[in-house]
């Protein structure tokens, strides 16, 4: 176990990709600090008190993205930061409230903590494919998406795509605050996560999952970079661990249309009620594309297919009663 002895924190714990970081952190020997809105709610962790190892070496901290040295006593101490911590949704009615400010103030509250402690070797931060794809580029069958990549604002704020603004600009004042103190960062950029679930609640992936075997009429005409939670959790200890690792890593296993992922629930599941019609018939489905795997390799990554996420997706809402077939 590479862990043991080591302290490194994860923020925003709770989460989906941060619930199976502590769990693979703890299996490896590795003391958590981690930190949550609020540890007194159950839903957001028991599920990680009770993982393997959390007795032992699981610390519970709480922090607000929102509050300038909140994060101090969370980074004390560790060799290597985990920041997960940011809303994922893409619907909102404040975007500068809900999903910009704690993207961006978030991520450099919990840098400015890291500039105090001299123990930090390493910062982590989850960032997403938002911050990469969405520029207006033409995408298609020959087109390779890399870390060369990057998300235009104008073209998001054009489109209101206020998600992938807050993403973007979160991974823009990460570099430039990592690059003005010294500090070595990695970006981690997961497509659409899916897998099975630690925590009690349904996350955005999920339940975009679900939305699409329970009934509903048509599917949307949408292209997504789907990528197994394990892997995306794997990843990020991996970029600690690594001593050569830096820089950007996409994290996609597989460019699928919808369709597609519908179509392999179908066999894998003919009880599933999915709709056989796309929202928009009349017009063509959106292009596949591809995205790099050459760097997540260097990392150690080896993508879990498909088919596997797929399925563990279903059987574990199942198992946590979303879903009854």
């Amino acid at each position: 176990m590479s862990g043991v002895e080591k302290v490194v924190c994860v923020t925003g714990a709770s989460g989906y990709i941060a619930s199976w970081l502590v769990k693979l952190l703890l299996q490896r020997g590795y003391t958590v600090k981690a930190s949550v809105r609020d540890p007194n709610d159950p839903k957001k962790t028991e599920h990680l008190l009770s993982l393997d190892g959390a007795k032992e070496r699981l610390k519970l901290f709480k922090a607000n993205l929102l509050e300038e040295g909140d994060f101090d006593a969370l980074v004390d101490g560790c060799e290597g930061v985990f920041h997960t911590a940011s809303p994922v949704f893409f619907k909102a009615t404040d975007p500068q409230a809900e999903l910009i400010d704690p993207a961006v103030k978030g991520t450099l509250n919990v840098l400015r903590s890291c500039v105090k402690v001299l123990s930090v070797k390493r910062v982590i931060v989850t960032s997403s494919m938002a911050s990469v794809i969405f520029n207006g580029k033409p995408l298609g069958p020959d087109v390779v998406v890399d870390e060369t990549w990057s998300s235009d604002l104008a073209f998001c704020k054009e489109l209101k795509l206020w998600y992938m603004v807050a993403k973007t600009l979160a991974e823009e004042a990460a570099w430039r605050f990592a690059k003005e103190n010294g500090i070595d960062l990695v970006t981690l950029h997961p497509g659409l996560v899916i897998g099975p679930l630690l925590q009690p609640t349904l996350n955005f992936s999920a339940e975009a999952i679900l939305e699409n075997v329970t009934g509903a009429q048509t599917f949307p005409n949408v292209v997504h970079r789907f990528v197994d939670v394990k892997d995306v959790a794997h990843a990020h200890i991996q970029a600690f661990e690594v001593a050569s690792a830096s820089g950007r890593y996409c994290l996609v296993g597989r460019v699928a249309h919808l369709a597609e992922a519908l179509k392999i629930l179908k066999e894998l599941y003919p009880a599933l009620r999915i709709p056989e019609k796309c929202e928009v018939d009349d017009k063509p489905l959106w292009p596949n594309y591809q995205v790099s795997k050459e760097r997540a390799k260097c990392l150690g990554v080896n993508f879990i297919p498909l088919e596997v996420s797929l399925r563990d997706t279903i059987e574990s809402l199942k198992e946590k009663g979303f879903l009854n077939i």
